[in-house]
This record gives C-alpha cells, structure tokens and sequence, in this order.
C-alpha cells in the first residue's frame, strides 16, 4: 500500500528542473553544454539590493516575521503598485511569500473544492496545470496558437467557461512565448468575466518589465477596475531585480483571500526569509537602472537570437514582445532524421542536446507541441554559439 496520495499520480516534475538536472548530469561528465534552458537573469543582484541583505543580517534582522510579510514591505509593495502599475491597494492587501509560484499555489489551496476548473491558456508556465491537480481542481487548457498570436480571445474564453469555473490564470508577459496581452485584449477578456461574475482572475505579471520594441504591459484592473474584487495580482522579484535564489514574492487582491492565503503561509513556510524581506524593500524603493540595463540588454540578445534561429531551416522563429524567451516552431524538422526520425519537439530537444550540446525544452511541455522554449537570459557570445550549433546539427538532418 503507498503511502503516496493517489492525487500526485497526475502531477509532473517541473520540465525547467528536469531540463536543470539534464544539463548537471551531462556537465559532470565533461561536457560542454550551451543552456538555453534558463529561466532567470545571468547577472547578480545589483549590489545595494545585497547590501540591505547583508545590512539586516548584520543588524540582527534574522528572526520569523509576521506570515503575511513584514509592514515595510507590504507598504513597499503597494506603492510599488501604485507607482508603476496605477494600482491602489492597501497594504493589508499585501501578502509576501517564498516566491510568486508561492503565493499561485496557496491561492489555490485557499479557494479549490474537488472537481473546480480552472481555465489555463496554453502554452503555459509549465507549473500552472500541476498545481490546479494538486488541490484538486481540474485544469481546462484553451490552446491559443500562433494563429491567435498565441493569446487568449474572448470567444476562446466564453466557450471555455463552465458552472465549475473557478479561475482564470493569465500570464502576461508571458512564459513561454512572450506574448503581451494589449489594453484592449484585456479588456474584451474582462467583458466575458464581468458576464460571469463566479469566475476570478488570477494574473501572473512577474515578467511585467520585460517588454520591447513598441509593447507595453498593462495591467488587468487598469483597464477593468470593476474585477478587482475578484482579481489577485501576482508578481516578485526573481526576473526583474535578478533575485531568484532570494525567493520573495508576493501577491495583492480582495482582503479574504488574502486572509486566506496569510492563515495558510501561517501553517507552512511562517513567512519569508526576513533578510530577503528586508533586500526586497530596498529594491522596490531604491534605483531603477538596473532593471532599465536588464531591459535594453535582453532587447538585444532577443534581436540577435531570433535572426540567427531565422538562419536555420526548418525553424520558424517570430519575435516575441516580452520575458526573455523565444518560442519557436520546429514543425519543419519533424520527419527528418539523423540515425533515427525526429518525430516530436521532444525528439528535436533531445536531438540538439545530444548532437549539438545545446539545451532547450520542448513545447509540449508548455501545451503546445511542435515547438520548442529557448532562453536569451544568458551572455550574447553563448547566443551565438548555441545557434551556430543549432545551425550545424539541423544541417545534418536528411
């Protein structure tokens, strides 16, 4: 009998640290692999980030905060929204976690009965359908191609709404494609949930700086203001300010479900490390040139990835307008063969790592096969000689 709950057998180890954990193994055994599997900046936190660090370590602030987050923060953090975003929260709307996939998941857990759906536009951050199966909700994945720009419509909204709707995940930037949801298509998408009013929004904005060329990010409840009742503004520090491994997130919305989601960090984590609350407060309220450098740097690796991906036939790589990742289809490899055929996007992941060196991570993984998620957040010398082998190893296909 295992002691295993029946639940987990329909939850999959995160693709991105199954891809990390490829990329180890081959590197232990000598082996020098371009990872294009990246998700986080390649630069550290700037420095007067880790000088708060290090200044509240110093200073003795190393003991439990408060679950939801210490006040400096949370007042940090709606300001921070008010600023940047046009957003007005209060800070007891303010909740501060171990990362925004912290804040998803215990959103949730906090609101998911057995057998509510939850509406998940693909391609998806790999980790959004797992963590509706694992409270007991069931994902309904609404693919949307690049057809459709890879984006959500209304229609595609309306038809997939049910009785047993609970939420809607909207990722914008978005992970894996980059697709910016405009003004307007936030706001035909907030027409359809205004017309079922059980329905919330759950909006991950955790690349929201990240934007290029003439995108901009807006934010839902700017342009539909009338859902904030039902609406959780999701968001963190890990890609702007270069502080993944500080693990500090946080989200705002409706003071029930952040009650709720408080009562449950209460009973898990008790509250983010204090130190990278402290960090956390000095980003948001310090110098901003650092996130306006990681913008015009990535703007550039993307420009130069896409043209060397446009170089290579049988992919066909457009220009996403945020995050710091390319989606390309690699439909027009499919078929071909170098030993043995390359009948998925899996097939071609694991063809370039092995013939190329270079990691990447199917498209499948992220609800859309035939396609494949590479990440510019590394040097532009690596862009190129990733690409280069990429170049060289689809030459060899017959």
């Amino acid at each position: 009998m295992s002691i295993v709950a029946e639940r987990l057998n329909s939850v999959k180890v995160s693709p991105s640290m199954a891809a990390k954990a490829r990329v180890d193994a081959l590197r232990a055994e000598g082996r020098d692999i371009v990872d294009f599997t990246i998700g986080e900046p390649d630069f550290p936190t700037p420095d007067h980030i880790v000088a708060a660090g290090v200044d509240a370590l110093q200073g003795g602030h190393t003991r439990y905060t408060s679950a939801a987050g210490t006040p400096a923060l949370r007042s940090a953090i709606a300001s921070k929204l008010a600023r940047e975003n046009h957003l007005t929260f209060a800070p007891e709307q303010v909740v501060v976690a171990c990362g925004a996939k912290q804040i998803i998941f215990e959103a949730l857990s906090a609101s998911l009965n057995a057998g509510d759906e939850v509406i998940v536009p693909a391609p998806y951050w790999v980790s959004y359908p797992d963590m509706v199966a694992i409270h007991g909700g069931v994902p309904v994945i609404v693919a949307s191609g690049p057809a459709a720009g890879f984006k959500l419509t209304p229609e595609m909204l309306e038809a997939a709404i049910t009785p047993r709707t609970r939420w809607l995940i909207l990722n914008s930037p978005n992970n894996p494609t980059g697709a910016v949801y405009s003004a307007q298509e936030l706001r035909g998408l907030a027409d359809v949930l205004v017309r079922h009013p059980r329905v919330w929004l759950l909006t991950d904005e955790i690349y929201e700086h990240y934007v290029y060329g003439g995108a901009s990010h807006v934010s839902v409840l700017v342009v539909a203001p009338e859902l904030a009742p039902r609406t959780l503004i999701v968001n963190g520090m890990s890609k702007t300010y270069a502080m993944t491994g500080w693990r500090l997130g946080y989200g705002a919305g409706p003071l029930p479900l952040m009650k709720a989601i408080t009562l449950l960090l209460s009973q898990n984590t008790s509250c983010a490390a204090s130190m990278s609350q402290y960090a956390a407060a000095a980003a948001l309220e310090g110098p901003q040139d650092c996130v306006h450098s990681a913008v015009a740097l990535f703007s550039q690796r993307r420009d130069r990835m896409v043209a060397l991906l446009g170089q290579v036939p049988g992919i066909d790589c457009s220009t996403p307008d945020g995050a710091f990742y390319v989606f390309p289809s690699v439909q027009g490899l499919l078929g071909k063969s170098a030993g043995r055929t390359l009948a998925t996007d899996a097939d071609v992941m694991m063809y370039l790592l092995e013939a190329a060196g270079v990691a990447t991570i199917d498209g499948t993984s992220y609800g859309m096969p035939g396609f494949l998620r590479l990440s510019f957040a590394t040097s532009m010398d690596r862009i190129e000689i990733g690409c280069e082998k990429i170049r060289a190893a689809c030459a060899d296909l017959r």
